[in-house]
């Protein structure tokens, strides 16, 4: 039986969006492989994610990933010394170039960093205008509403999960698990299915292990050359979502999709 991959791909920031996109989308098609890119819609507020530093495994994860590389410097200050370039104004035509290629699109947030920072403790006020600021912008850009969802950082609350229902959403990927569910809230139904990313993230792989760049896509096809026992399918979406995350990876992506 073969095995299929549903890449993905979460763009966080300005330069992700800007410089990594086009290059993906390039990759993707000179190997006619599909993806579906969650854009980021508002503002860059990169810079802020500093506070982060005294969170268990953060140290970890910058040392092994060459973060000043992946995202460069300027954007490791927007939000803080420079100002925060607003994605979705400055980068609609490359986000329409996407969906123009044949690629679908969704909402990954509109601010990321205060999403994936802040949504689970927030109330149903705050998050309902963090989602609806992220479909009006979609609707925006693209001319019509989004039809999926992709949380940033795979951080939500029980009003997001309610709002992915009444938004009208076909799907969301708001979560990590091991395969497609309907998510309940104390016996309340959200009929909203969610399709879990259920592989390792590049950046989560990569230099831990004896992983590396040269190796990284081959450890990737091992992790899915055993059929799941939960014999999901998803229609068009396949099977077994890997999520890449956009500062810049874009070599990796690369090296991923020629495997």
């Amino acid at each position: 039986m073969t095995q299929q991959l549903a890449l993905k791909i979460d763009v966080d920031t300005y330069r992700g969006t800007r410089e990594g996109v086009p290059r993906l989308v390039g990759t993707l098609q000179h190997h006619n492989a599909q993806a579906t890119f969650f854009f980021s819609l508002g503002p860059d507020h990169t810079g802020r994610a500093i506070k982060r530093v005294f969170r268990p495994g953060f140290l970890g994860k910058v040392s092994r990933t060459s973060v000043l590389e992946h995202y460069g410097i300027k954007t490791l200050l927007y939000g803080t010394l420079l100002p925060a370039p607003d994605i979705g104004r400055k980068c609609a035509e490359i986000m329409r170039g996407v969906r123009d290629a044949g690629f679908e699109t969704g909402i990954h947030c509109y601010d990321h960093i205060r999403w994936q920072d802040y949504v689970a403790g927030k109330g149903e006020a705050w998050t309902r205008r963090e989602m609806q600021r992220a479909v009006d912008r979609y609707t925006e850009i693209f001319g019509e509403a989004p039809h999926a969802h992709a949380a940033a950082g795979w951080q939500t609350n029980r009003h997001a999960l309610r709002l992915t229902q009444r938004m009208g959403f076909d799907y969301s990927s708001d979560t990590r698990g091991t395969h497609p569910f309907i998510p309940t809230w104390q016996a309340e139904i959200i009929a909203c299915p969610q399709l879990p990313t259920t592989l390792p993230t590049l950046d989560e792989l990569m230099n831990r292990d004896g992983i590396t760049l040269d190796n990284i896509a081959q450890h990737i096809l091992q992790l899915t050359a055993t059929p799941s026992a939960s014999g999901r399918t998803r229609d068009t979406l396949l099977e077994e979502p890997l999520a890449i995350r956009l500062g810049e990876p874009t070599t990796l992506a690369k090296s991923l999709v020629m495997a």
